[in-house]
């Protein structure tokens, strides 16, 4: 008999054992890797049967088993000794979750800001959260995001990933520093896409259309493919196109700039007045191929991509009504993104290799209004003539408003090679090594051209005409590392791992930045050693930084399983995020230091009642050393400082009930006492930092750390029914987000305030039978105005005075979905 009809015959076996599994009955696979197939393929059944997390298994309505990655192995959730919130397909479709903001909603240790609108959301975890991060010369994110085996993590936000045909979607809550490295210092979200299946042709479609109030109507259309190719080959292609509503009206308002001799300059937003301004077209898809080539070894090559296209602004001025902005110039954003990965699974002897390579380049072009910096200087430095300097090349006094122009040029090449052995073994293991290097190409151009005429050439950055102030750099940041974990199995009951992660970082930042030499001595060619040797499309350089280091990340673990549904763990873990170059002031200020988490954690895995009832949870304590704070300097340009030191104790749980055959209840909450352990204080002198001084740059000691809220809780009822010959369900959700600060800092809290708690609501109705499912959905249903988050243009002292935002929830959407299978 040849190789292939060996290969062909064992693949008709398995496709008779999944046929038994699907049965209620048990199946085992001949070869391990086989087994591994069976057990997701038997998970996936019942989850798309009954729903994740709340499905019911043949054997009297248990919860159904969800298989995770989080450790770099496939294993039912309940046996990961992690914290781990997961959501498979069925589960995201029930919810109804299309991107980042409506799965994170129900993840209780998770925030996020959002302030320049889709794909640009910064997100914390555990209260790990200064407030400002996100800016393409400041630090790198606390939280580290996946795709698939690939990091996706990105400096100016998150990949806001279209969520469709996904296999499940994982949240790691706490340091990952052995397994997942750099930027993944507060917790990892994983997302899993589904995988193309030789053995079956499988396609769909999904339709929405929905309707905003206080907005316009958006519609979405989705689709997938699974093509077996050859007995050893198969692709899936997916695609989707989204149309999202906007519903934030630009208004029209007039200004006033301070001219000479008590004169003033006009300015006026007719031309940009528009209801419903902000909304956001997406469109992309993804291409994924399974090649076997024999029983041991499987080619997974993948190429996705996404288009997102933004208009207007995503905050609103309270003080023009809700939902309401003036903005005097356009307001775009076109971000795109393609990665090109591989991944190579193969066992030699028992032991899992694994390659996983990715390419990342991600391109975005920025049009914005940046009118309150130039009405807030306007207004604080009149008494100057600040309104005066900006003239145009005949002496005229001239409209001193700026606009940017940004564009930017992502790369991330990564590459990780690992190793795992078989868990059957008392001693087991998970060891590898990293390879990763990120590219940032900054362009930032700050125009002075209103009403076509634009700033003088002797004070415009030389080779810019009407260019008040440029940026134009690189920034290299460079990970290595070496990991291991290692596990033993002492007695049935008790487990002990150890792990530690050996890292070195070696990040740079090049170019120049800055003003023409006639406008300031402090930033740009006044400050370029060789103000005559050009630097790319720049005049010269003025910015020449490094940072770099080593460390190790440790681990320790101890879990004792009580029973076969109930297990106790301990943890000690360190996670760490690395330094980087500050660019104030030509090097005047040092690169900040890497910031470090250490975390103590109890936590439980648990199930009752014959499994119908599923309780997990964590108490934790973490110590933030010496965390990167970003804030605003002079001229609005960030300066990162290494702060001091916080606390956090915390707890976060999940509950997941089938109360009865027809009705299921889930529930995640977290409580998050985050505060500073020492004050934060700026002035080398302290002579400034007291309680009540004016002072900028002041925290005191035991400051609730910002973004973050105390409490933050969901619940979601769903229940299922037959209407006629139809399978129908009602389902609704809650979720309840605490009042935040959106700023550390005490004068900065003063003038933005407190950000108010909210509770949302969510509705639904559906019918399926057979191979057609249809929906109708209530989002937001009582039109709650939550603030996500809070803000001004540029330092809340200065620009605070012209306007504070506030970046609000969808209002209420209703919409009808649609879709089949094949």
């Amino acid at each position: 008999m040849t190789r292939s009809r060996q290969r062909k015959l064992k693949r008709n076996q398995q496709h008779k054992a999944i046929s038994i599994a699907r049965r209620g009955a048990l199946a085992v696979a001949s070869a391990p890797v086989a087994s591994a197939l069976l057990l997701c393929m038997h998970t996936a059944y019942a989850a798309d049967a009954n729903g994740a997390g709340a499905a019911a298994n043949d054997n009297g309505g248990a919860l159904a088993e969800i298989i995770v990655t989080a450790e770099k192995r496939a294993q039912n959730l309940q046996n990961v000794p992690v914290s781990i919130q997961a959501f498979d397909t069925r589960e995201l479709q029930r919810l109804h979750v299309t991107d980042f903001n409506q799965y994170v909603k129900y993840l209780p240790t998770v925030s996020f800001q959002e302030v320049e609108g889709p794909s640009f959301e910064h997100t914390y975890m555990r209260g790990i959260a200064s407030g400002g991060d996100g800016n393409h010369s400041g630090s790198l994110p606390s939280v580290g995001m996946y795709l698939d085996e690939q990091p996706v993590t990105t400096i100016d936000g998150n990949l806001n990933i279209h969520i469709y045909d996904i296999q499940r979607v994982e949240s790691l809550a706490g340091p990952q520093g052995t397994l997942y490295g750099a930027s993944s210092e507060a917790g990892t979200i994983r997302i899993i896409t589904n995988k193309p299946d030789v053995h079956k042709f499988e396609a769909g479609y999904d339709l929405d259309g929905n309707s905003v109030d206080h907005g316009g109507v958006g519609y979405t259309a989705e689709g997938f493919v699974n093509l077996p190719i050859a007995d050893i080959a198969a692709v899936r292609l997916v695609g989707w196109y989204e149309k999202d509503a906007g519903f934030i009206d630009n208004v029209h308002e007039t200004v006033q700039f301070q001219g000479p001799n008590g004169t003033t300059i006009p300015y006026d937003n007719a031309s940009q007045v528009k209801n419903n301004y902000n909304d956001v077209t997406i469109k992309g898809g993804r291409a994924e191929f399974a090649i076997d080539l024999n029983d041991n070894w499987t080619i997974l090559p993948t190429v996705m991509g996404q288009v997102a296209d933004t208009n207007g602004n995503f905050a609103y001025d309270p003080k023009l009504g809700d939902l309401k902005v003036a903005h005097f110039s356009p307001d775009t954003v076109h971000d795109s993104w393609t990665q090109t990965a591989l991944t190579v699974k193969g066992k030699i002897h028992g032991f899992d290799l694994v390659y996983a390579g990715a390419w990342l380049t991600r391109n975005t072009h920025e049009h914005s209004d940046y009118t309150d910096y130039s009405l807030a200087y306007d207004l604080a430095y009149s008494f100057a003539g600040y309104g005066a300097y900006f003239v145009d090349n005949a002496g005229n006094v001239i409209n001193p408003a700026q606009q940017i122009y940004g564009n930017d040029h992502y790369t991330k090449l990564s590459n990780e090679l690992r190793v795992t052995s078989p868990k059957s073994e008392p001693f087991y293991f998970t060891a590898g090594a990293f390879v990763q290097r990120q590219v940032h190409e900054i362009m930032q151009n700050y125009r002075i051209d209103n009403n076509n005429d634009p700033l003088a050439t002797s004070l415009s950055i030389p080779g810019w005409p009407g260019s008040l102030w440029l940026t134009d750099q690189e920034r290299v940041d460079r990970d290595q590392a070496l990991f291991a974990e290692f596990s033993y199995r002492f007695t049935p009951k008790l487990t002990g791992t150890a792990g530690a992660r050996y890292y070195t970082f070696d990040n740079t930042l090049d170019g120049f930045y800055g003003f023409a030499a006639t406008f300031s001595s402090h930033e740009g060619v006044a400050t370029c050693p060789y103000p005559n040797l050009p630097w790319r499309n720049a005049p010269c350089s003025d910015l020449n930084g490094r940072s770099t280091g080593s460390g190790i990340t440790p681990k320790l673990n101890l879990t004792y399983k009580i029973s076969a549904n109930k297990l106790v763990y301990a943890t000690y873990s360190k996670g760490f995020r690395p330094g980087g170059v500050n660019r104030n002031g030509g090097g005047k200020l040092p690169p900040y230091k890497p910031d470090y988490l250490i975390n103590w954690e109890f936590g439980w895995k648990t199930q009752w009642d014959d499994n119908r009832f599923r309780w997990n949870g964590a108490l934790f304590y973490d110590k933030w050393k010496d965390f990167q704070f970003a804030y605003l300097g002079e001229n609005a340009l960030t300066i990162i400082a290494n702060a001091g030191a916080a606390d956090v104790k915390g707890i976060e749980t999940n509950v997941a009930w089938r109360a009865t055959r027809a009705l299921t209840l889930t529930s995640g909450l977290a409580y998050l006492d985050a505060k500073l352990t020492q004050e934060y204080c700026a002035d080398p002198t302290g002579a400034q930092c007291y309680p009540g001084t004016s002072y900028e740059q002041y925290a005191p000691n035991g400051q609730q750390l910002p973004v973050t809220p105390k409490f933050k809780g969901n619940v979601t009822a769903r229940y299922t029914f037959m209407l006629g010959s139809l399978h129908a369900n009602v389902q609704g959700s809650a979720v309840y987000v605490g009042s935040r600060w959106a700023d550390l800092r005490m004068v900065a809290r003063n003038d933005l305030g407190r950000e108010p708690a909210y509770t949302l609501a969510d509705f639904s109705f559906g019918i399926d039978k057979s191979n057609w499912h249809a929906d109708l959905y209530v989002n937001n249903a009582f039109d709650k105005r939550a603030v996500l988050d809070r803000f001004s243009e540029c330092d809340v002292a200065t620009c605070g005075s012209v306007a504070i935002y506030n970046v609000p929830n969808q209002p209420r959407t209703i919409g009808v979905k649609f879709g089949q299978r094949f």
